[in-house]
């Protein structure tokens, strides 16, 4: 794991670049939130905001998505892979959150992973995004970063979630997963790293450095 003292330079250096990350994809509520990690797995957060843009602006509570039915939401979302399996998750999560929850997006993980669709990374995302808890969604991006650079090696989403978690000083945990996505998705890329480019290269455990 890298050194802690490390870690903090890598994150502060990310800081400097992009002070207040955000997610990219498009929201209007914790709801919105939820329902848009649920739609964007195994899919792009491009390709989910053009379905969902259309949708949040008519269908923006768990009560209007049910009232909107698993057929039309299908419709909506068609352009998204699973969609007919998606589309049933989302309208069985919004029943359960006015059944269970008064119509509200819970503030726990157990609550949230005993939803249709939720599994523990969707659930870091909303706990994190909605309402500023220190998690860290590791995605496919996170993963290839914290394995790469040495920061939290792990051969499971889990075991790199928790070496994370060990591994970033708190000050930065608000955003830390963020930085970590988005310097996977566009510099510390799967297959061509943007190494010659990158501002934390020389923080980097990476061997096999190219040029940018």
């Amino acid at each position: 794991m890298m050194p802690f003292a490390q870690a903090d330079a890598f994150y502060a250096r990310l800081a400097a670049a992009n002070p207040t990350p955000k997610s990219e994809l498009t929201y209007c509520n914790p709801y919105t939130l939820l329902v848009a990690v649920v739609l964007s797995a195994q899919a792009t957060d491009i390709g989910v905001n053009k379905a969902t843009g259309p949708l949040f602006a008519t269908v923006s509570t768990p009560a209007a998505m049910v009232a909107l039915g698993e057929d039309k939401l299908a419709e909506a979302i068609r352009t998204i892979g699973l969609y007919k399996t998606k589309a049933r998750n989302v309208i069985a999560l919004s029943r359960l959150l006015l059944d269970r929850h008064d119509g509200q997006v819970p503030e726990t993980r157990d609550a949230l992973e005993a939803l249709p669709g939720v599994g523990r990374k969707t659930a870091n995302v909303v706990l994190n995004v909605a309402f500023g808890q220190p998690t860290i969604a590791v995605d496919t991006h996170c993963f290839r970063v914290a394995n790469r650079t040495g920061m939290a090696p792990g051969k499971t989403v889990l075991e790199v979630e928790e070496g994370l978690l060990r591994a970033t000083p708190a000050r930065w945990m608000e955003h830390a997963h963020h930085w970590l996505i988005l310097h996977g998705r566009y510099v510390c890329k799967a297959r061509k790293p943007a190494c010659g480019t990158c501002i934390v290269s020389d923080l980097c455990g990476y061997g096999a450095k190219e040029p940018g």
